[in-house]
């Protein structure tokens, strides 16, 4: 306890970049809560001084107040601070752009799969060969499925998880930091801000969904898939409708087994053994850190 040196917790390129940026943002927001502050204070007092005290002077060829004229360009002024704050950064930034060159790459990477489908039926005899297979599959994907489970496959109640198991996060965090994660809305709204060193993929069928900036957003777990083609290994961390989904397209399933039966209104699907096999199993008892024993499963397709 005494004498033992504290490590200072080490923060990585991708957390120091999303702070800074935080900070930035910040910053930014201050300073035009500042100007429209001063802009109210003043424009009283430009009006008050003009009008009210009666040091009215028009202009030759305008019939207004120079008062009044002065606020309406300080109007356009503040306007236009207000877009560079709140439009310009949202929708023009370089997350945006990220964000955009996503999108199309998705698109691009949907009209391939099309061609290629496409290509098998009409000429089976190219889409068999071995050089078009060596192409497909030069960097192979692994997309795996991520979850904890009951004994009766429970997941979550009220879009939470209903145990806490310090070391079952531990791993979900070592095991996808650095890679996308993929997750239906509920999912990701259940998350008090977007988890760090990963890229969110969030998937919503409703087209004017808001998400911050760097998430990505995407109508079909197909499209996800796509958007991930760069990770060697997407990770899909739930709800359960997207977990039903990813049963007939993941390659791997990580399951962490927690021993006890719970109520729930989540559940995870039943794992076929006829399609997935168990490759490893490690165990792990019930102590002062964790309420429930639990088991670390991995499962690949046969």
């Amino acid at each position: 306890m005494f004498g033992k040196k504290k490590n200072k917790p080490q923060i990585d390129a991708v957390q120091l970049e999303l702070i800074q940026n935080a900070q930035r943002r910040i910053r930014q927001k201050k300073r035009f809560y500042s100007h429209v502050i001063v802009f109210f204070i003043f424009s009283v007092l430009l009006y008050t001084f003009n009008v009210g005290l009666g040091f009215y002077d028009e202009f030759t060829f305008i019939t207004l107040p120079w008062s009044v004229i002065i606020i309406i360009i300080w109007c356009v002024l503040l306007f236009w601070h207000f877009l560079n704050v709140y439009l310009f950064q949202a929708f023009m930034g370089k997350e945006w752009e990220q964000q955009q060159l996503n999108k199309l790459v998705a698109k691009q990477q949907v009209r391939i799969e099309k061609i290629k489908a496409n290509l098998k039926k009409e000429a089976p005899h190219i889409a068999e060969s071995e050089v078009y297979n060596e192409t497909l599959n030069t960097e192979k994907q692994i997309v795996t499925i991520i979850v904890a489970a009951g004994e009766n496959d429970a997941i979550g109640k009220d879009n939470q998880l209903i145990w806490h198991l310090r070391d079952d996060l531990k791993r979900f965090k070592a095991l996808t930091s650095g890679h996308h994660i993929i997750m239906g809305r509920k999912t990701f709204e259940s998350f008090p801000k977007p988890l760090p060193n990963r890229t969110h993929v969030v998937i919503s069928r409703q087209e004017n969904y808001q998400v911050p900036d760097g998430v990505i957003l995407v109508n079909s777990l197909e499209k996800a898939i796509l958007v991930a083609k760069n990770d060697t290994q997407p990770f899909i961390i739930g709800g359960g409708e997207i977990y039903k989904q990813a049963m007939h397209l993941a390659n791997k399933i990580e399951l962490t087994r927690v021993h006890e039966s719970f109520e729930a209104d989540t559940y995870f699907p039943k794992i076929d053994t006829s399609i997935w096999k168990e490759t490893s199993n490690t165990f792990h008892k019930k102590d002062e850190n964790h309420n429930y024993e639990f088991s670390f499963l991995t499962y690949l397709r046969k």
